[in-house]
């Protein structure tokens, strides 16, 4: 209880002093809906599916960095919607000064690294070139300036609390301090780097799966979550084999 506590409190301290949510909380903030009271019957249907709409929207979002990133844009759209309605000079200025806060302050990346090891291109060498061991490293290659890297940034490392041991290993490397060894595991960081995050489980030193499981040229088309690393690199599967010692 204490620990879930003091997550709160990060997460509010965090709001409250990283530029990306306060500076995009104050307009997105502006977007209310008053109904007029000749219409209180129309208005208490549109606010049932607005909560319906709402608590479907909780569900499809994995991650607390996905749902402010989506929250707040949808709540930009509609404001600016409103405001071409009232008066379109307003609606302008509301672009610009989305825009100016889009290029001000991007949103930032989950901070913590579960039991996921940060490697440097180097170390990771090291690892792989131990062909002696047993050990599964699955390892994450971001760049933090990419944006789907930050909305999927807290899915590794609550993968890695759950599923680390002494058969799996989990370990990041950020491509964007390191460059040269996105070349040399077949990732292309062309295109606003579209091919990031990827994830590659070796075993033995050798890469047996990754995803997105995708040629240099193509994009992965699917949102990183949990449930989706865990089925395609049957991480399940992995941990029953430790636990039944084979």
């Amino acid at each position: 209880m204490e620990k879930k506590r003091e997550g709160v409190i990060e997460e509010t301290s965090l709001i409250v002093s990283d530029p990306f949510y306060f500076l995009h909380l104050w307009p997105s903030s502006l977007t209310f809906r008053f109904a007029p009271p000749q219409h209180s019957t129309l208005s208490h249907r549109l606010f049932d599916r607005e909560i319906q709409t709402f608590l479907a929207f909780l569900m499809l979002e994995e991650t607390w960095e996905t749902f402010v990133a989506d929250s707040l844009l949808y709540a930009k759209i509609f404001l600016i919607a409103v405001t071409l309605i009232m008066d379109y000079r307003v609606a302008i200025w509301f672009c610009v000064i989305f825009s100016v806060i889009y290029l001000l302050a991007q949103q930032p990346a989950f901070s913590k690294l579960g039991t996921a090891k940060k490697l440097t291109p180097m170390q990771l060498e090291d690892l792989l070139s131990d062909g002696t061991t047993t050990k599964y490293w699955l390892i994450e290659f971001y760049a933090c300036s990419s944006s789907k890297c930050v909305r999927s940034s807290r899915c590794f490392p609550d993968l890695s609390i759950t599923y680390s041991d002494n058969l799996l290993f989990f370990g990041t490397i950020d491509l964007g301090l390191f460059p040269n060894t996105a070349t040399k595991f077949g990732i292309s960081l062309a295109g606003g780097m579209s091919q990031l995050p990827t994830y590659i489980l070796f075993e033995k030193g050798v890469e047996v799966s990754r995803f997105p499981d995708f040629y240099v040229d193509a994009a992965p088309s699917l949102p990183i979550t949990k449930k989706l690393l865990c089925q395609h690199f049957e991480l399940d599967r992995l941990l029953l084999d430790y636990i039944n010692g084979s």
